[in-house]
């Protein structure tokens, strides 16, 4: 009975979901310009993707008790305690397989189970702060993965620190930052039962009406410049320019007001 109860618990670890988040260490690697052990690499590779974001994710559907979609599952299980008993095994073997590797990487995979427990953990729950938890998701699965990576296949403090390395972090930042928004979009109605004021719920209603006024122009432009192609000119792109300008302007400025 027991184990059946873990079974029915392991798919809300959503282990082939962690495997969306390669890219960042794919990306990682590919950065350094010195060999590496693949063999290493390997490893890293089996503790992030199969140990510690499986974790995460567990320890985020503990806490969300989600009815509806999630990342990686369509229909969630409902959630039991045995989902937080394989939470802890797992953060247990992800650091045990990191210190093999050494103490900082054995840090990094710490810190960074420890603040995605502070995204979801009833009593912190980063993830109701909509810019601070953004910023949190962006940055750990971003630059602060992207870094972890380079750590556990043996990069040393001269590769991680230069100049070209930390700008591509930078990057896989951005990447995610772009991206982030998009992957919550069909959690709005769960978030909002939960009382979870996500960035991708504030922009999908900031935003929505803020471009508005520049989807309608463009889409009027088209259809006069395609009947007349002189319509085409500095004037209509002056417009579109100045429309998008006030009303991106304007999206910003009101979640910089709603955020305080």
């Amino acid at each position: 009975m027991a184990l059946t109860a873990y079974r029915a618990a392991v798919p809300l670890l959503r282990i082939p979901f962690s495997l969306f988040l390669m890219p960042i260490f794919w990306f990682g690697l590919s950065a350094l310009r010195e060999p590496f052990s693949w063999g290493r690499a390997v490893t890293v590779f089996l503790i992030l993707h199969l140990l510690v974001y499986p974790a995460s994710n567990g320890y985020n559907s503990f806490y969300d008790r989600d009815e509806d979609s999630i990342g990686g599952l369509k229909t969630p299980p409902k959630v039991t305690p045995q989902l937080l008993h394989l939470v802890y095994l797992f953060d247990a073997l992800a650091l045990t397989g990191a210190l093999l590797l050494g103490w900082l990487f054995a840090l990094l995979v710490l810190i960074y189970l420890l603040i995605s427990k502070a995204y979801s953990y009833e009593g912190i729950r980063l993830k109701k702060y909509p810019l601070l938890s953004t910023a949190v998701v962006v940055v750990f699965q971003g630059a602060f993965t992207f870094l972890l990576a380079q750590v556990g296949v043996g990069a040393t403090a001269g590769q991680l620190t230069e100049k070209t390395n930390l700008l591509l972090a930078l990057v896989s930042t951005l990447f995610l930052c772009g991206s982030y928004p998009l992957t919550q979009i069909y959690q709005h109605q769960e978030d909002t039962r939960r009382g979870d004021r996500t960035l991708s719920l504030r922009l999908s209603l900031i935003f929505l009406v803020a471009t508005g006024p520049v989807v309608a122009l463009f889409a009027r432009w088209v259809w006069l410049a395609w009947r007349n192609p002189a319509l085409a000119n500095f004037e209509w792109t002056m417009r579109m320019n100045k429309v998008s300008s006030l009303c991106l302007s304007a999206a910003f400025i009101a979640m910089l007001v709603l955020s305080r």
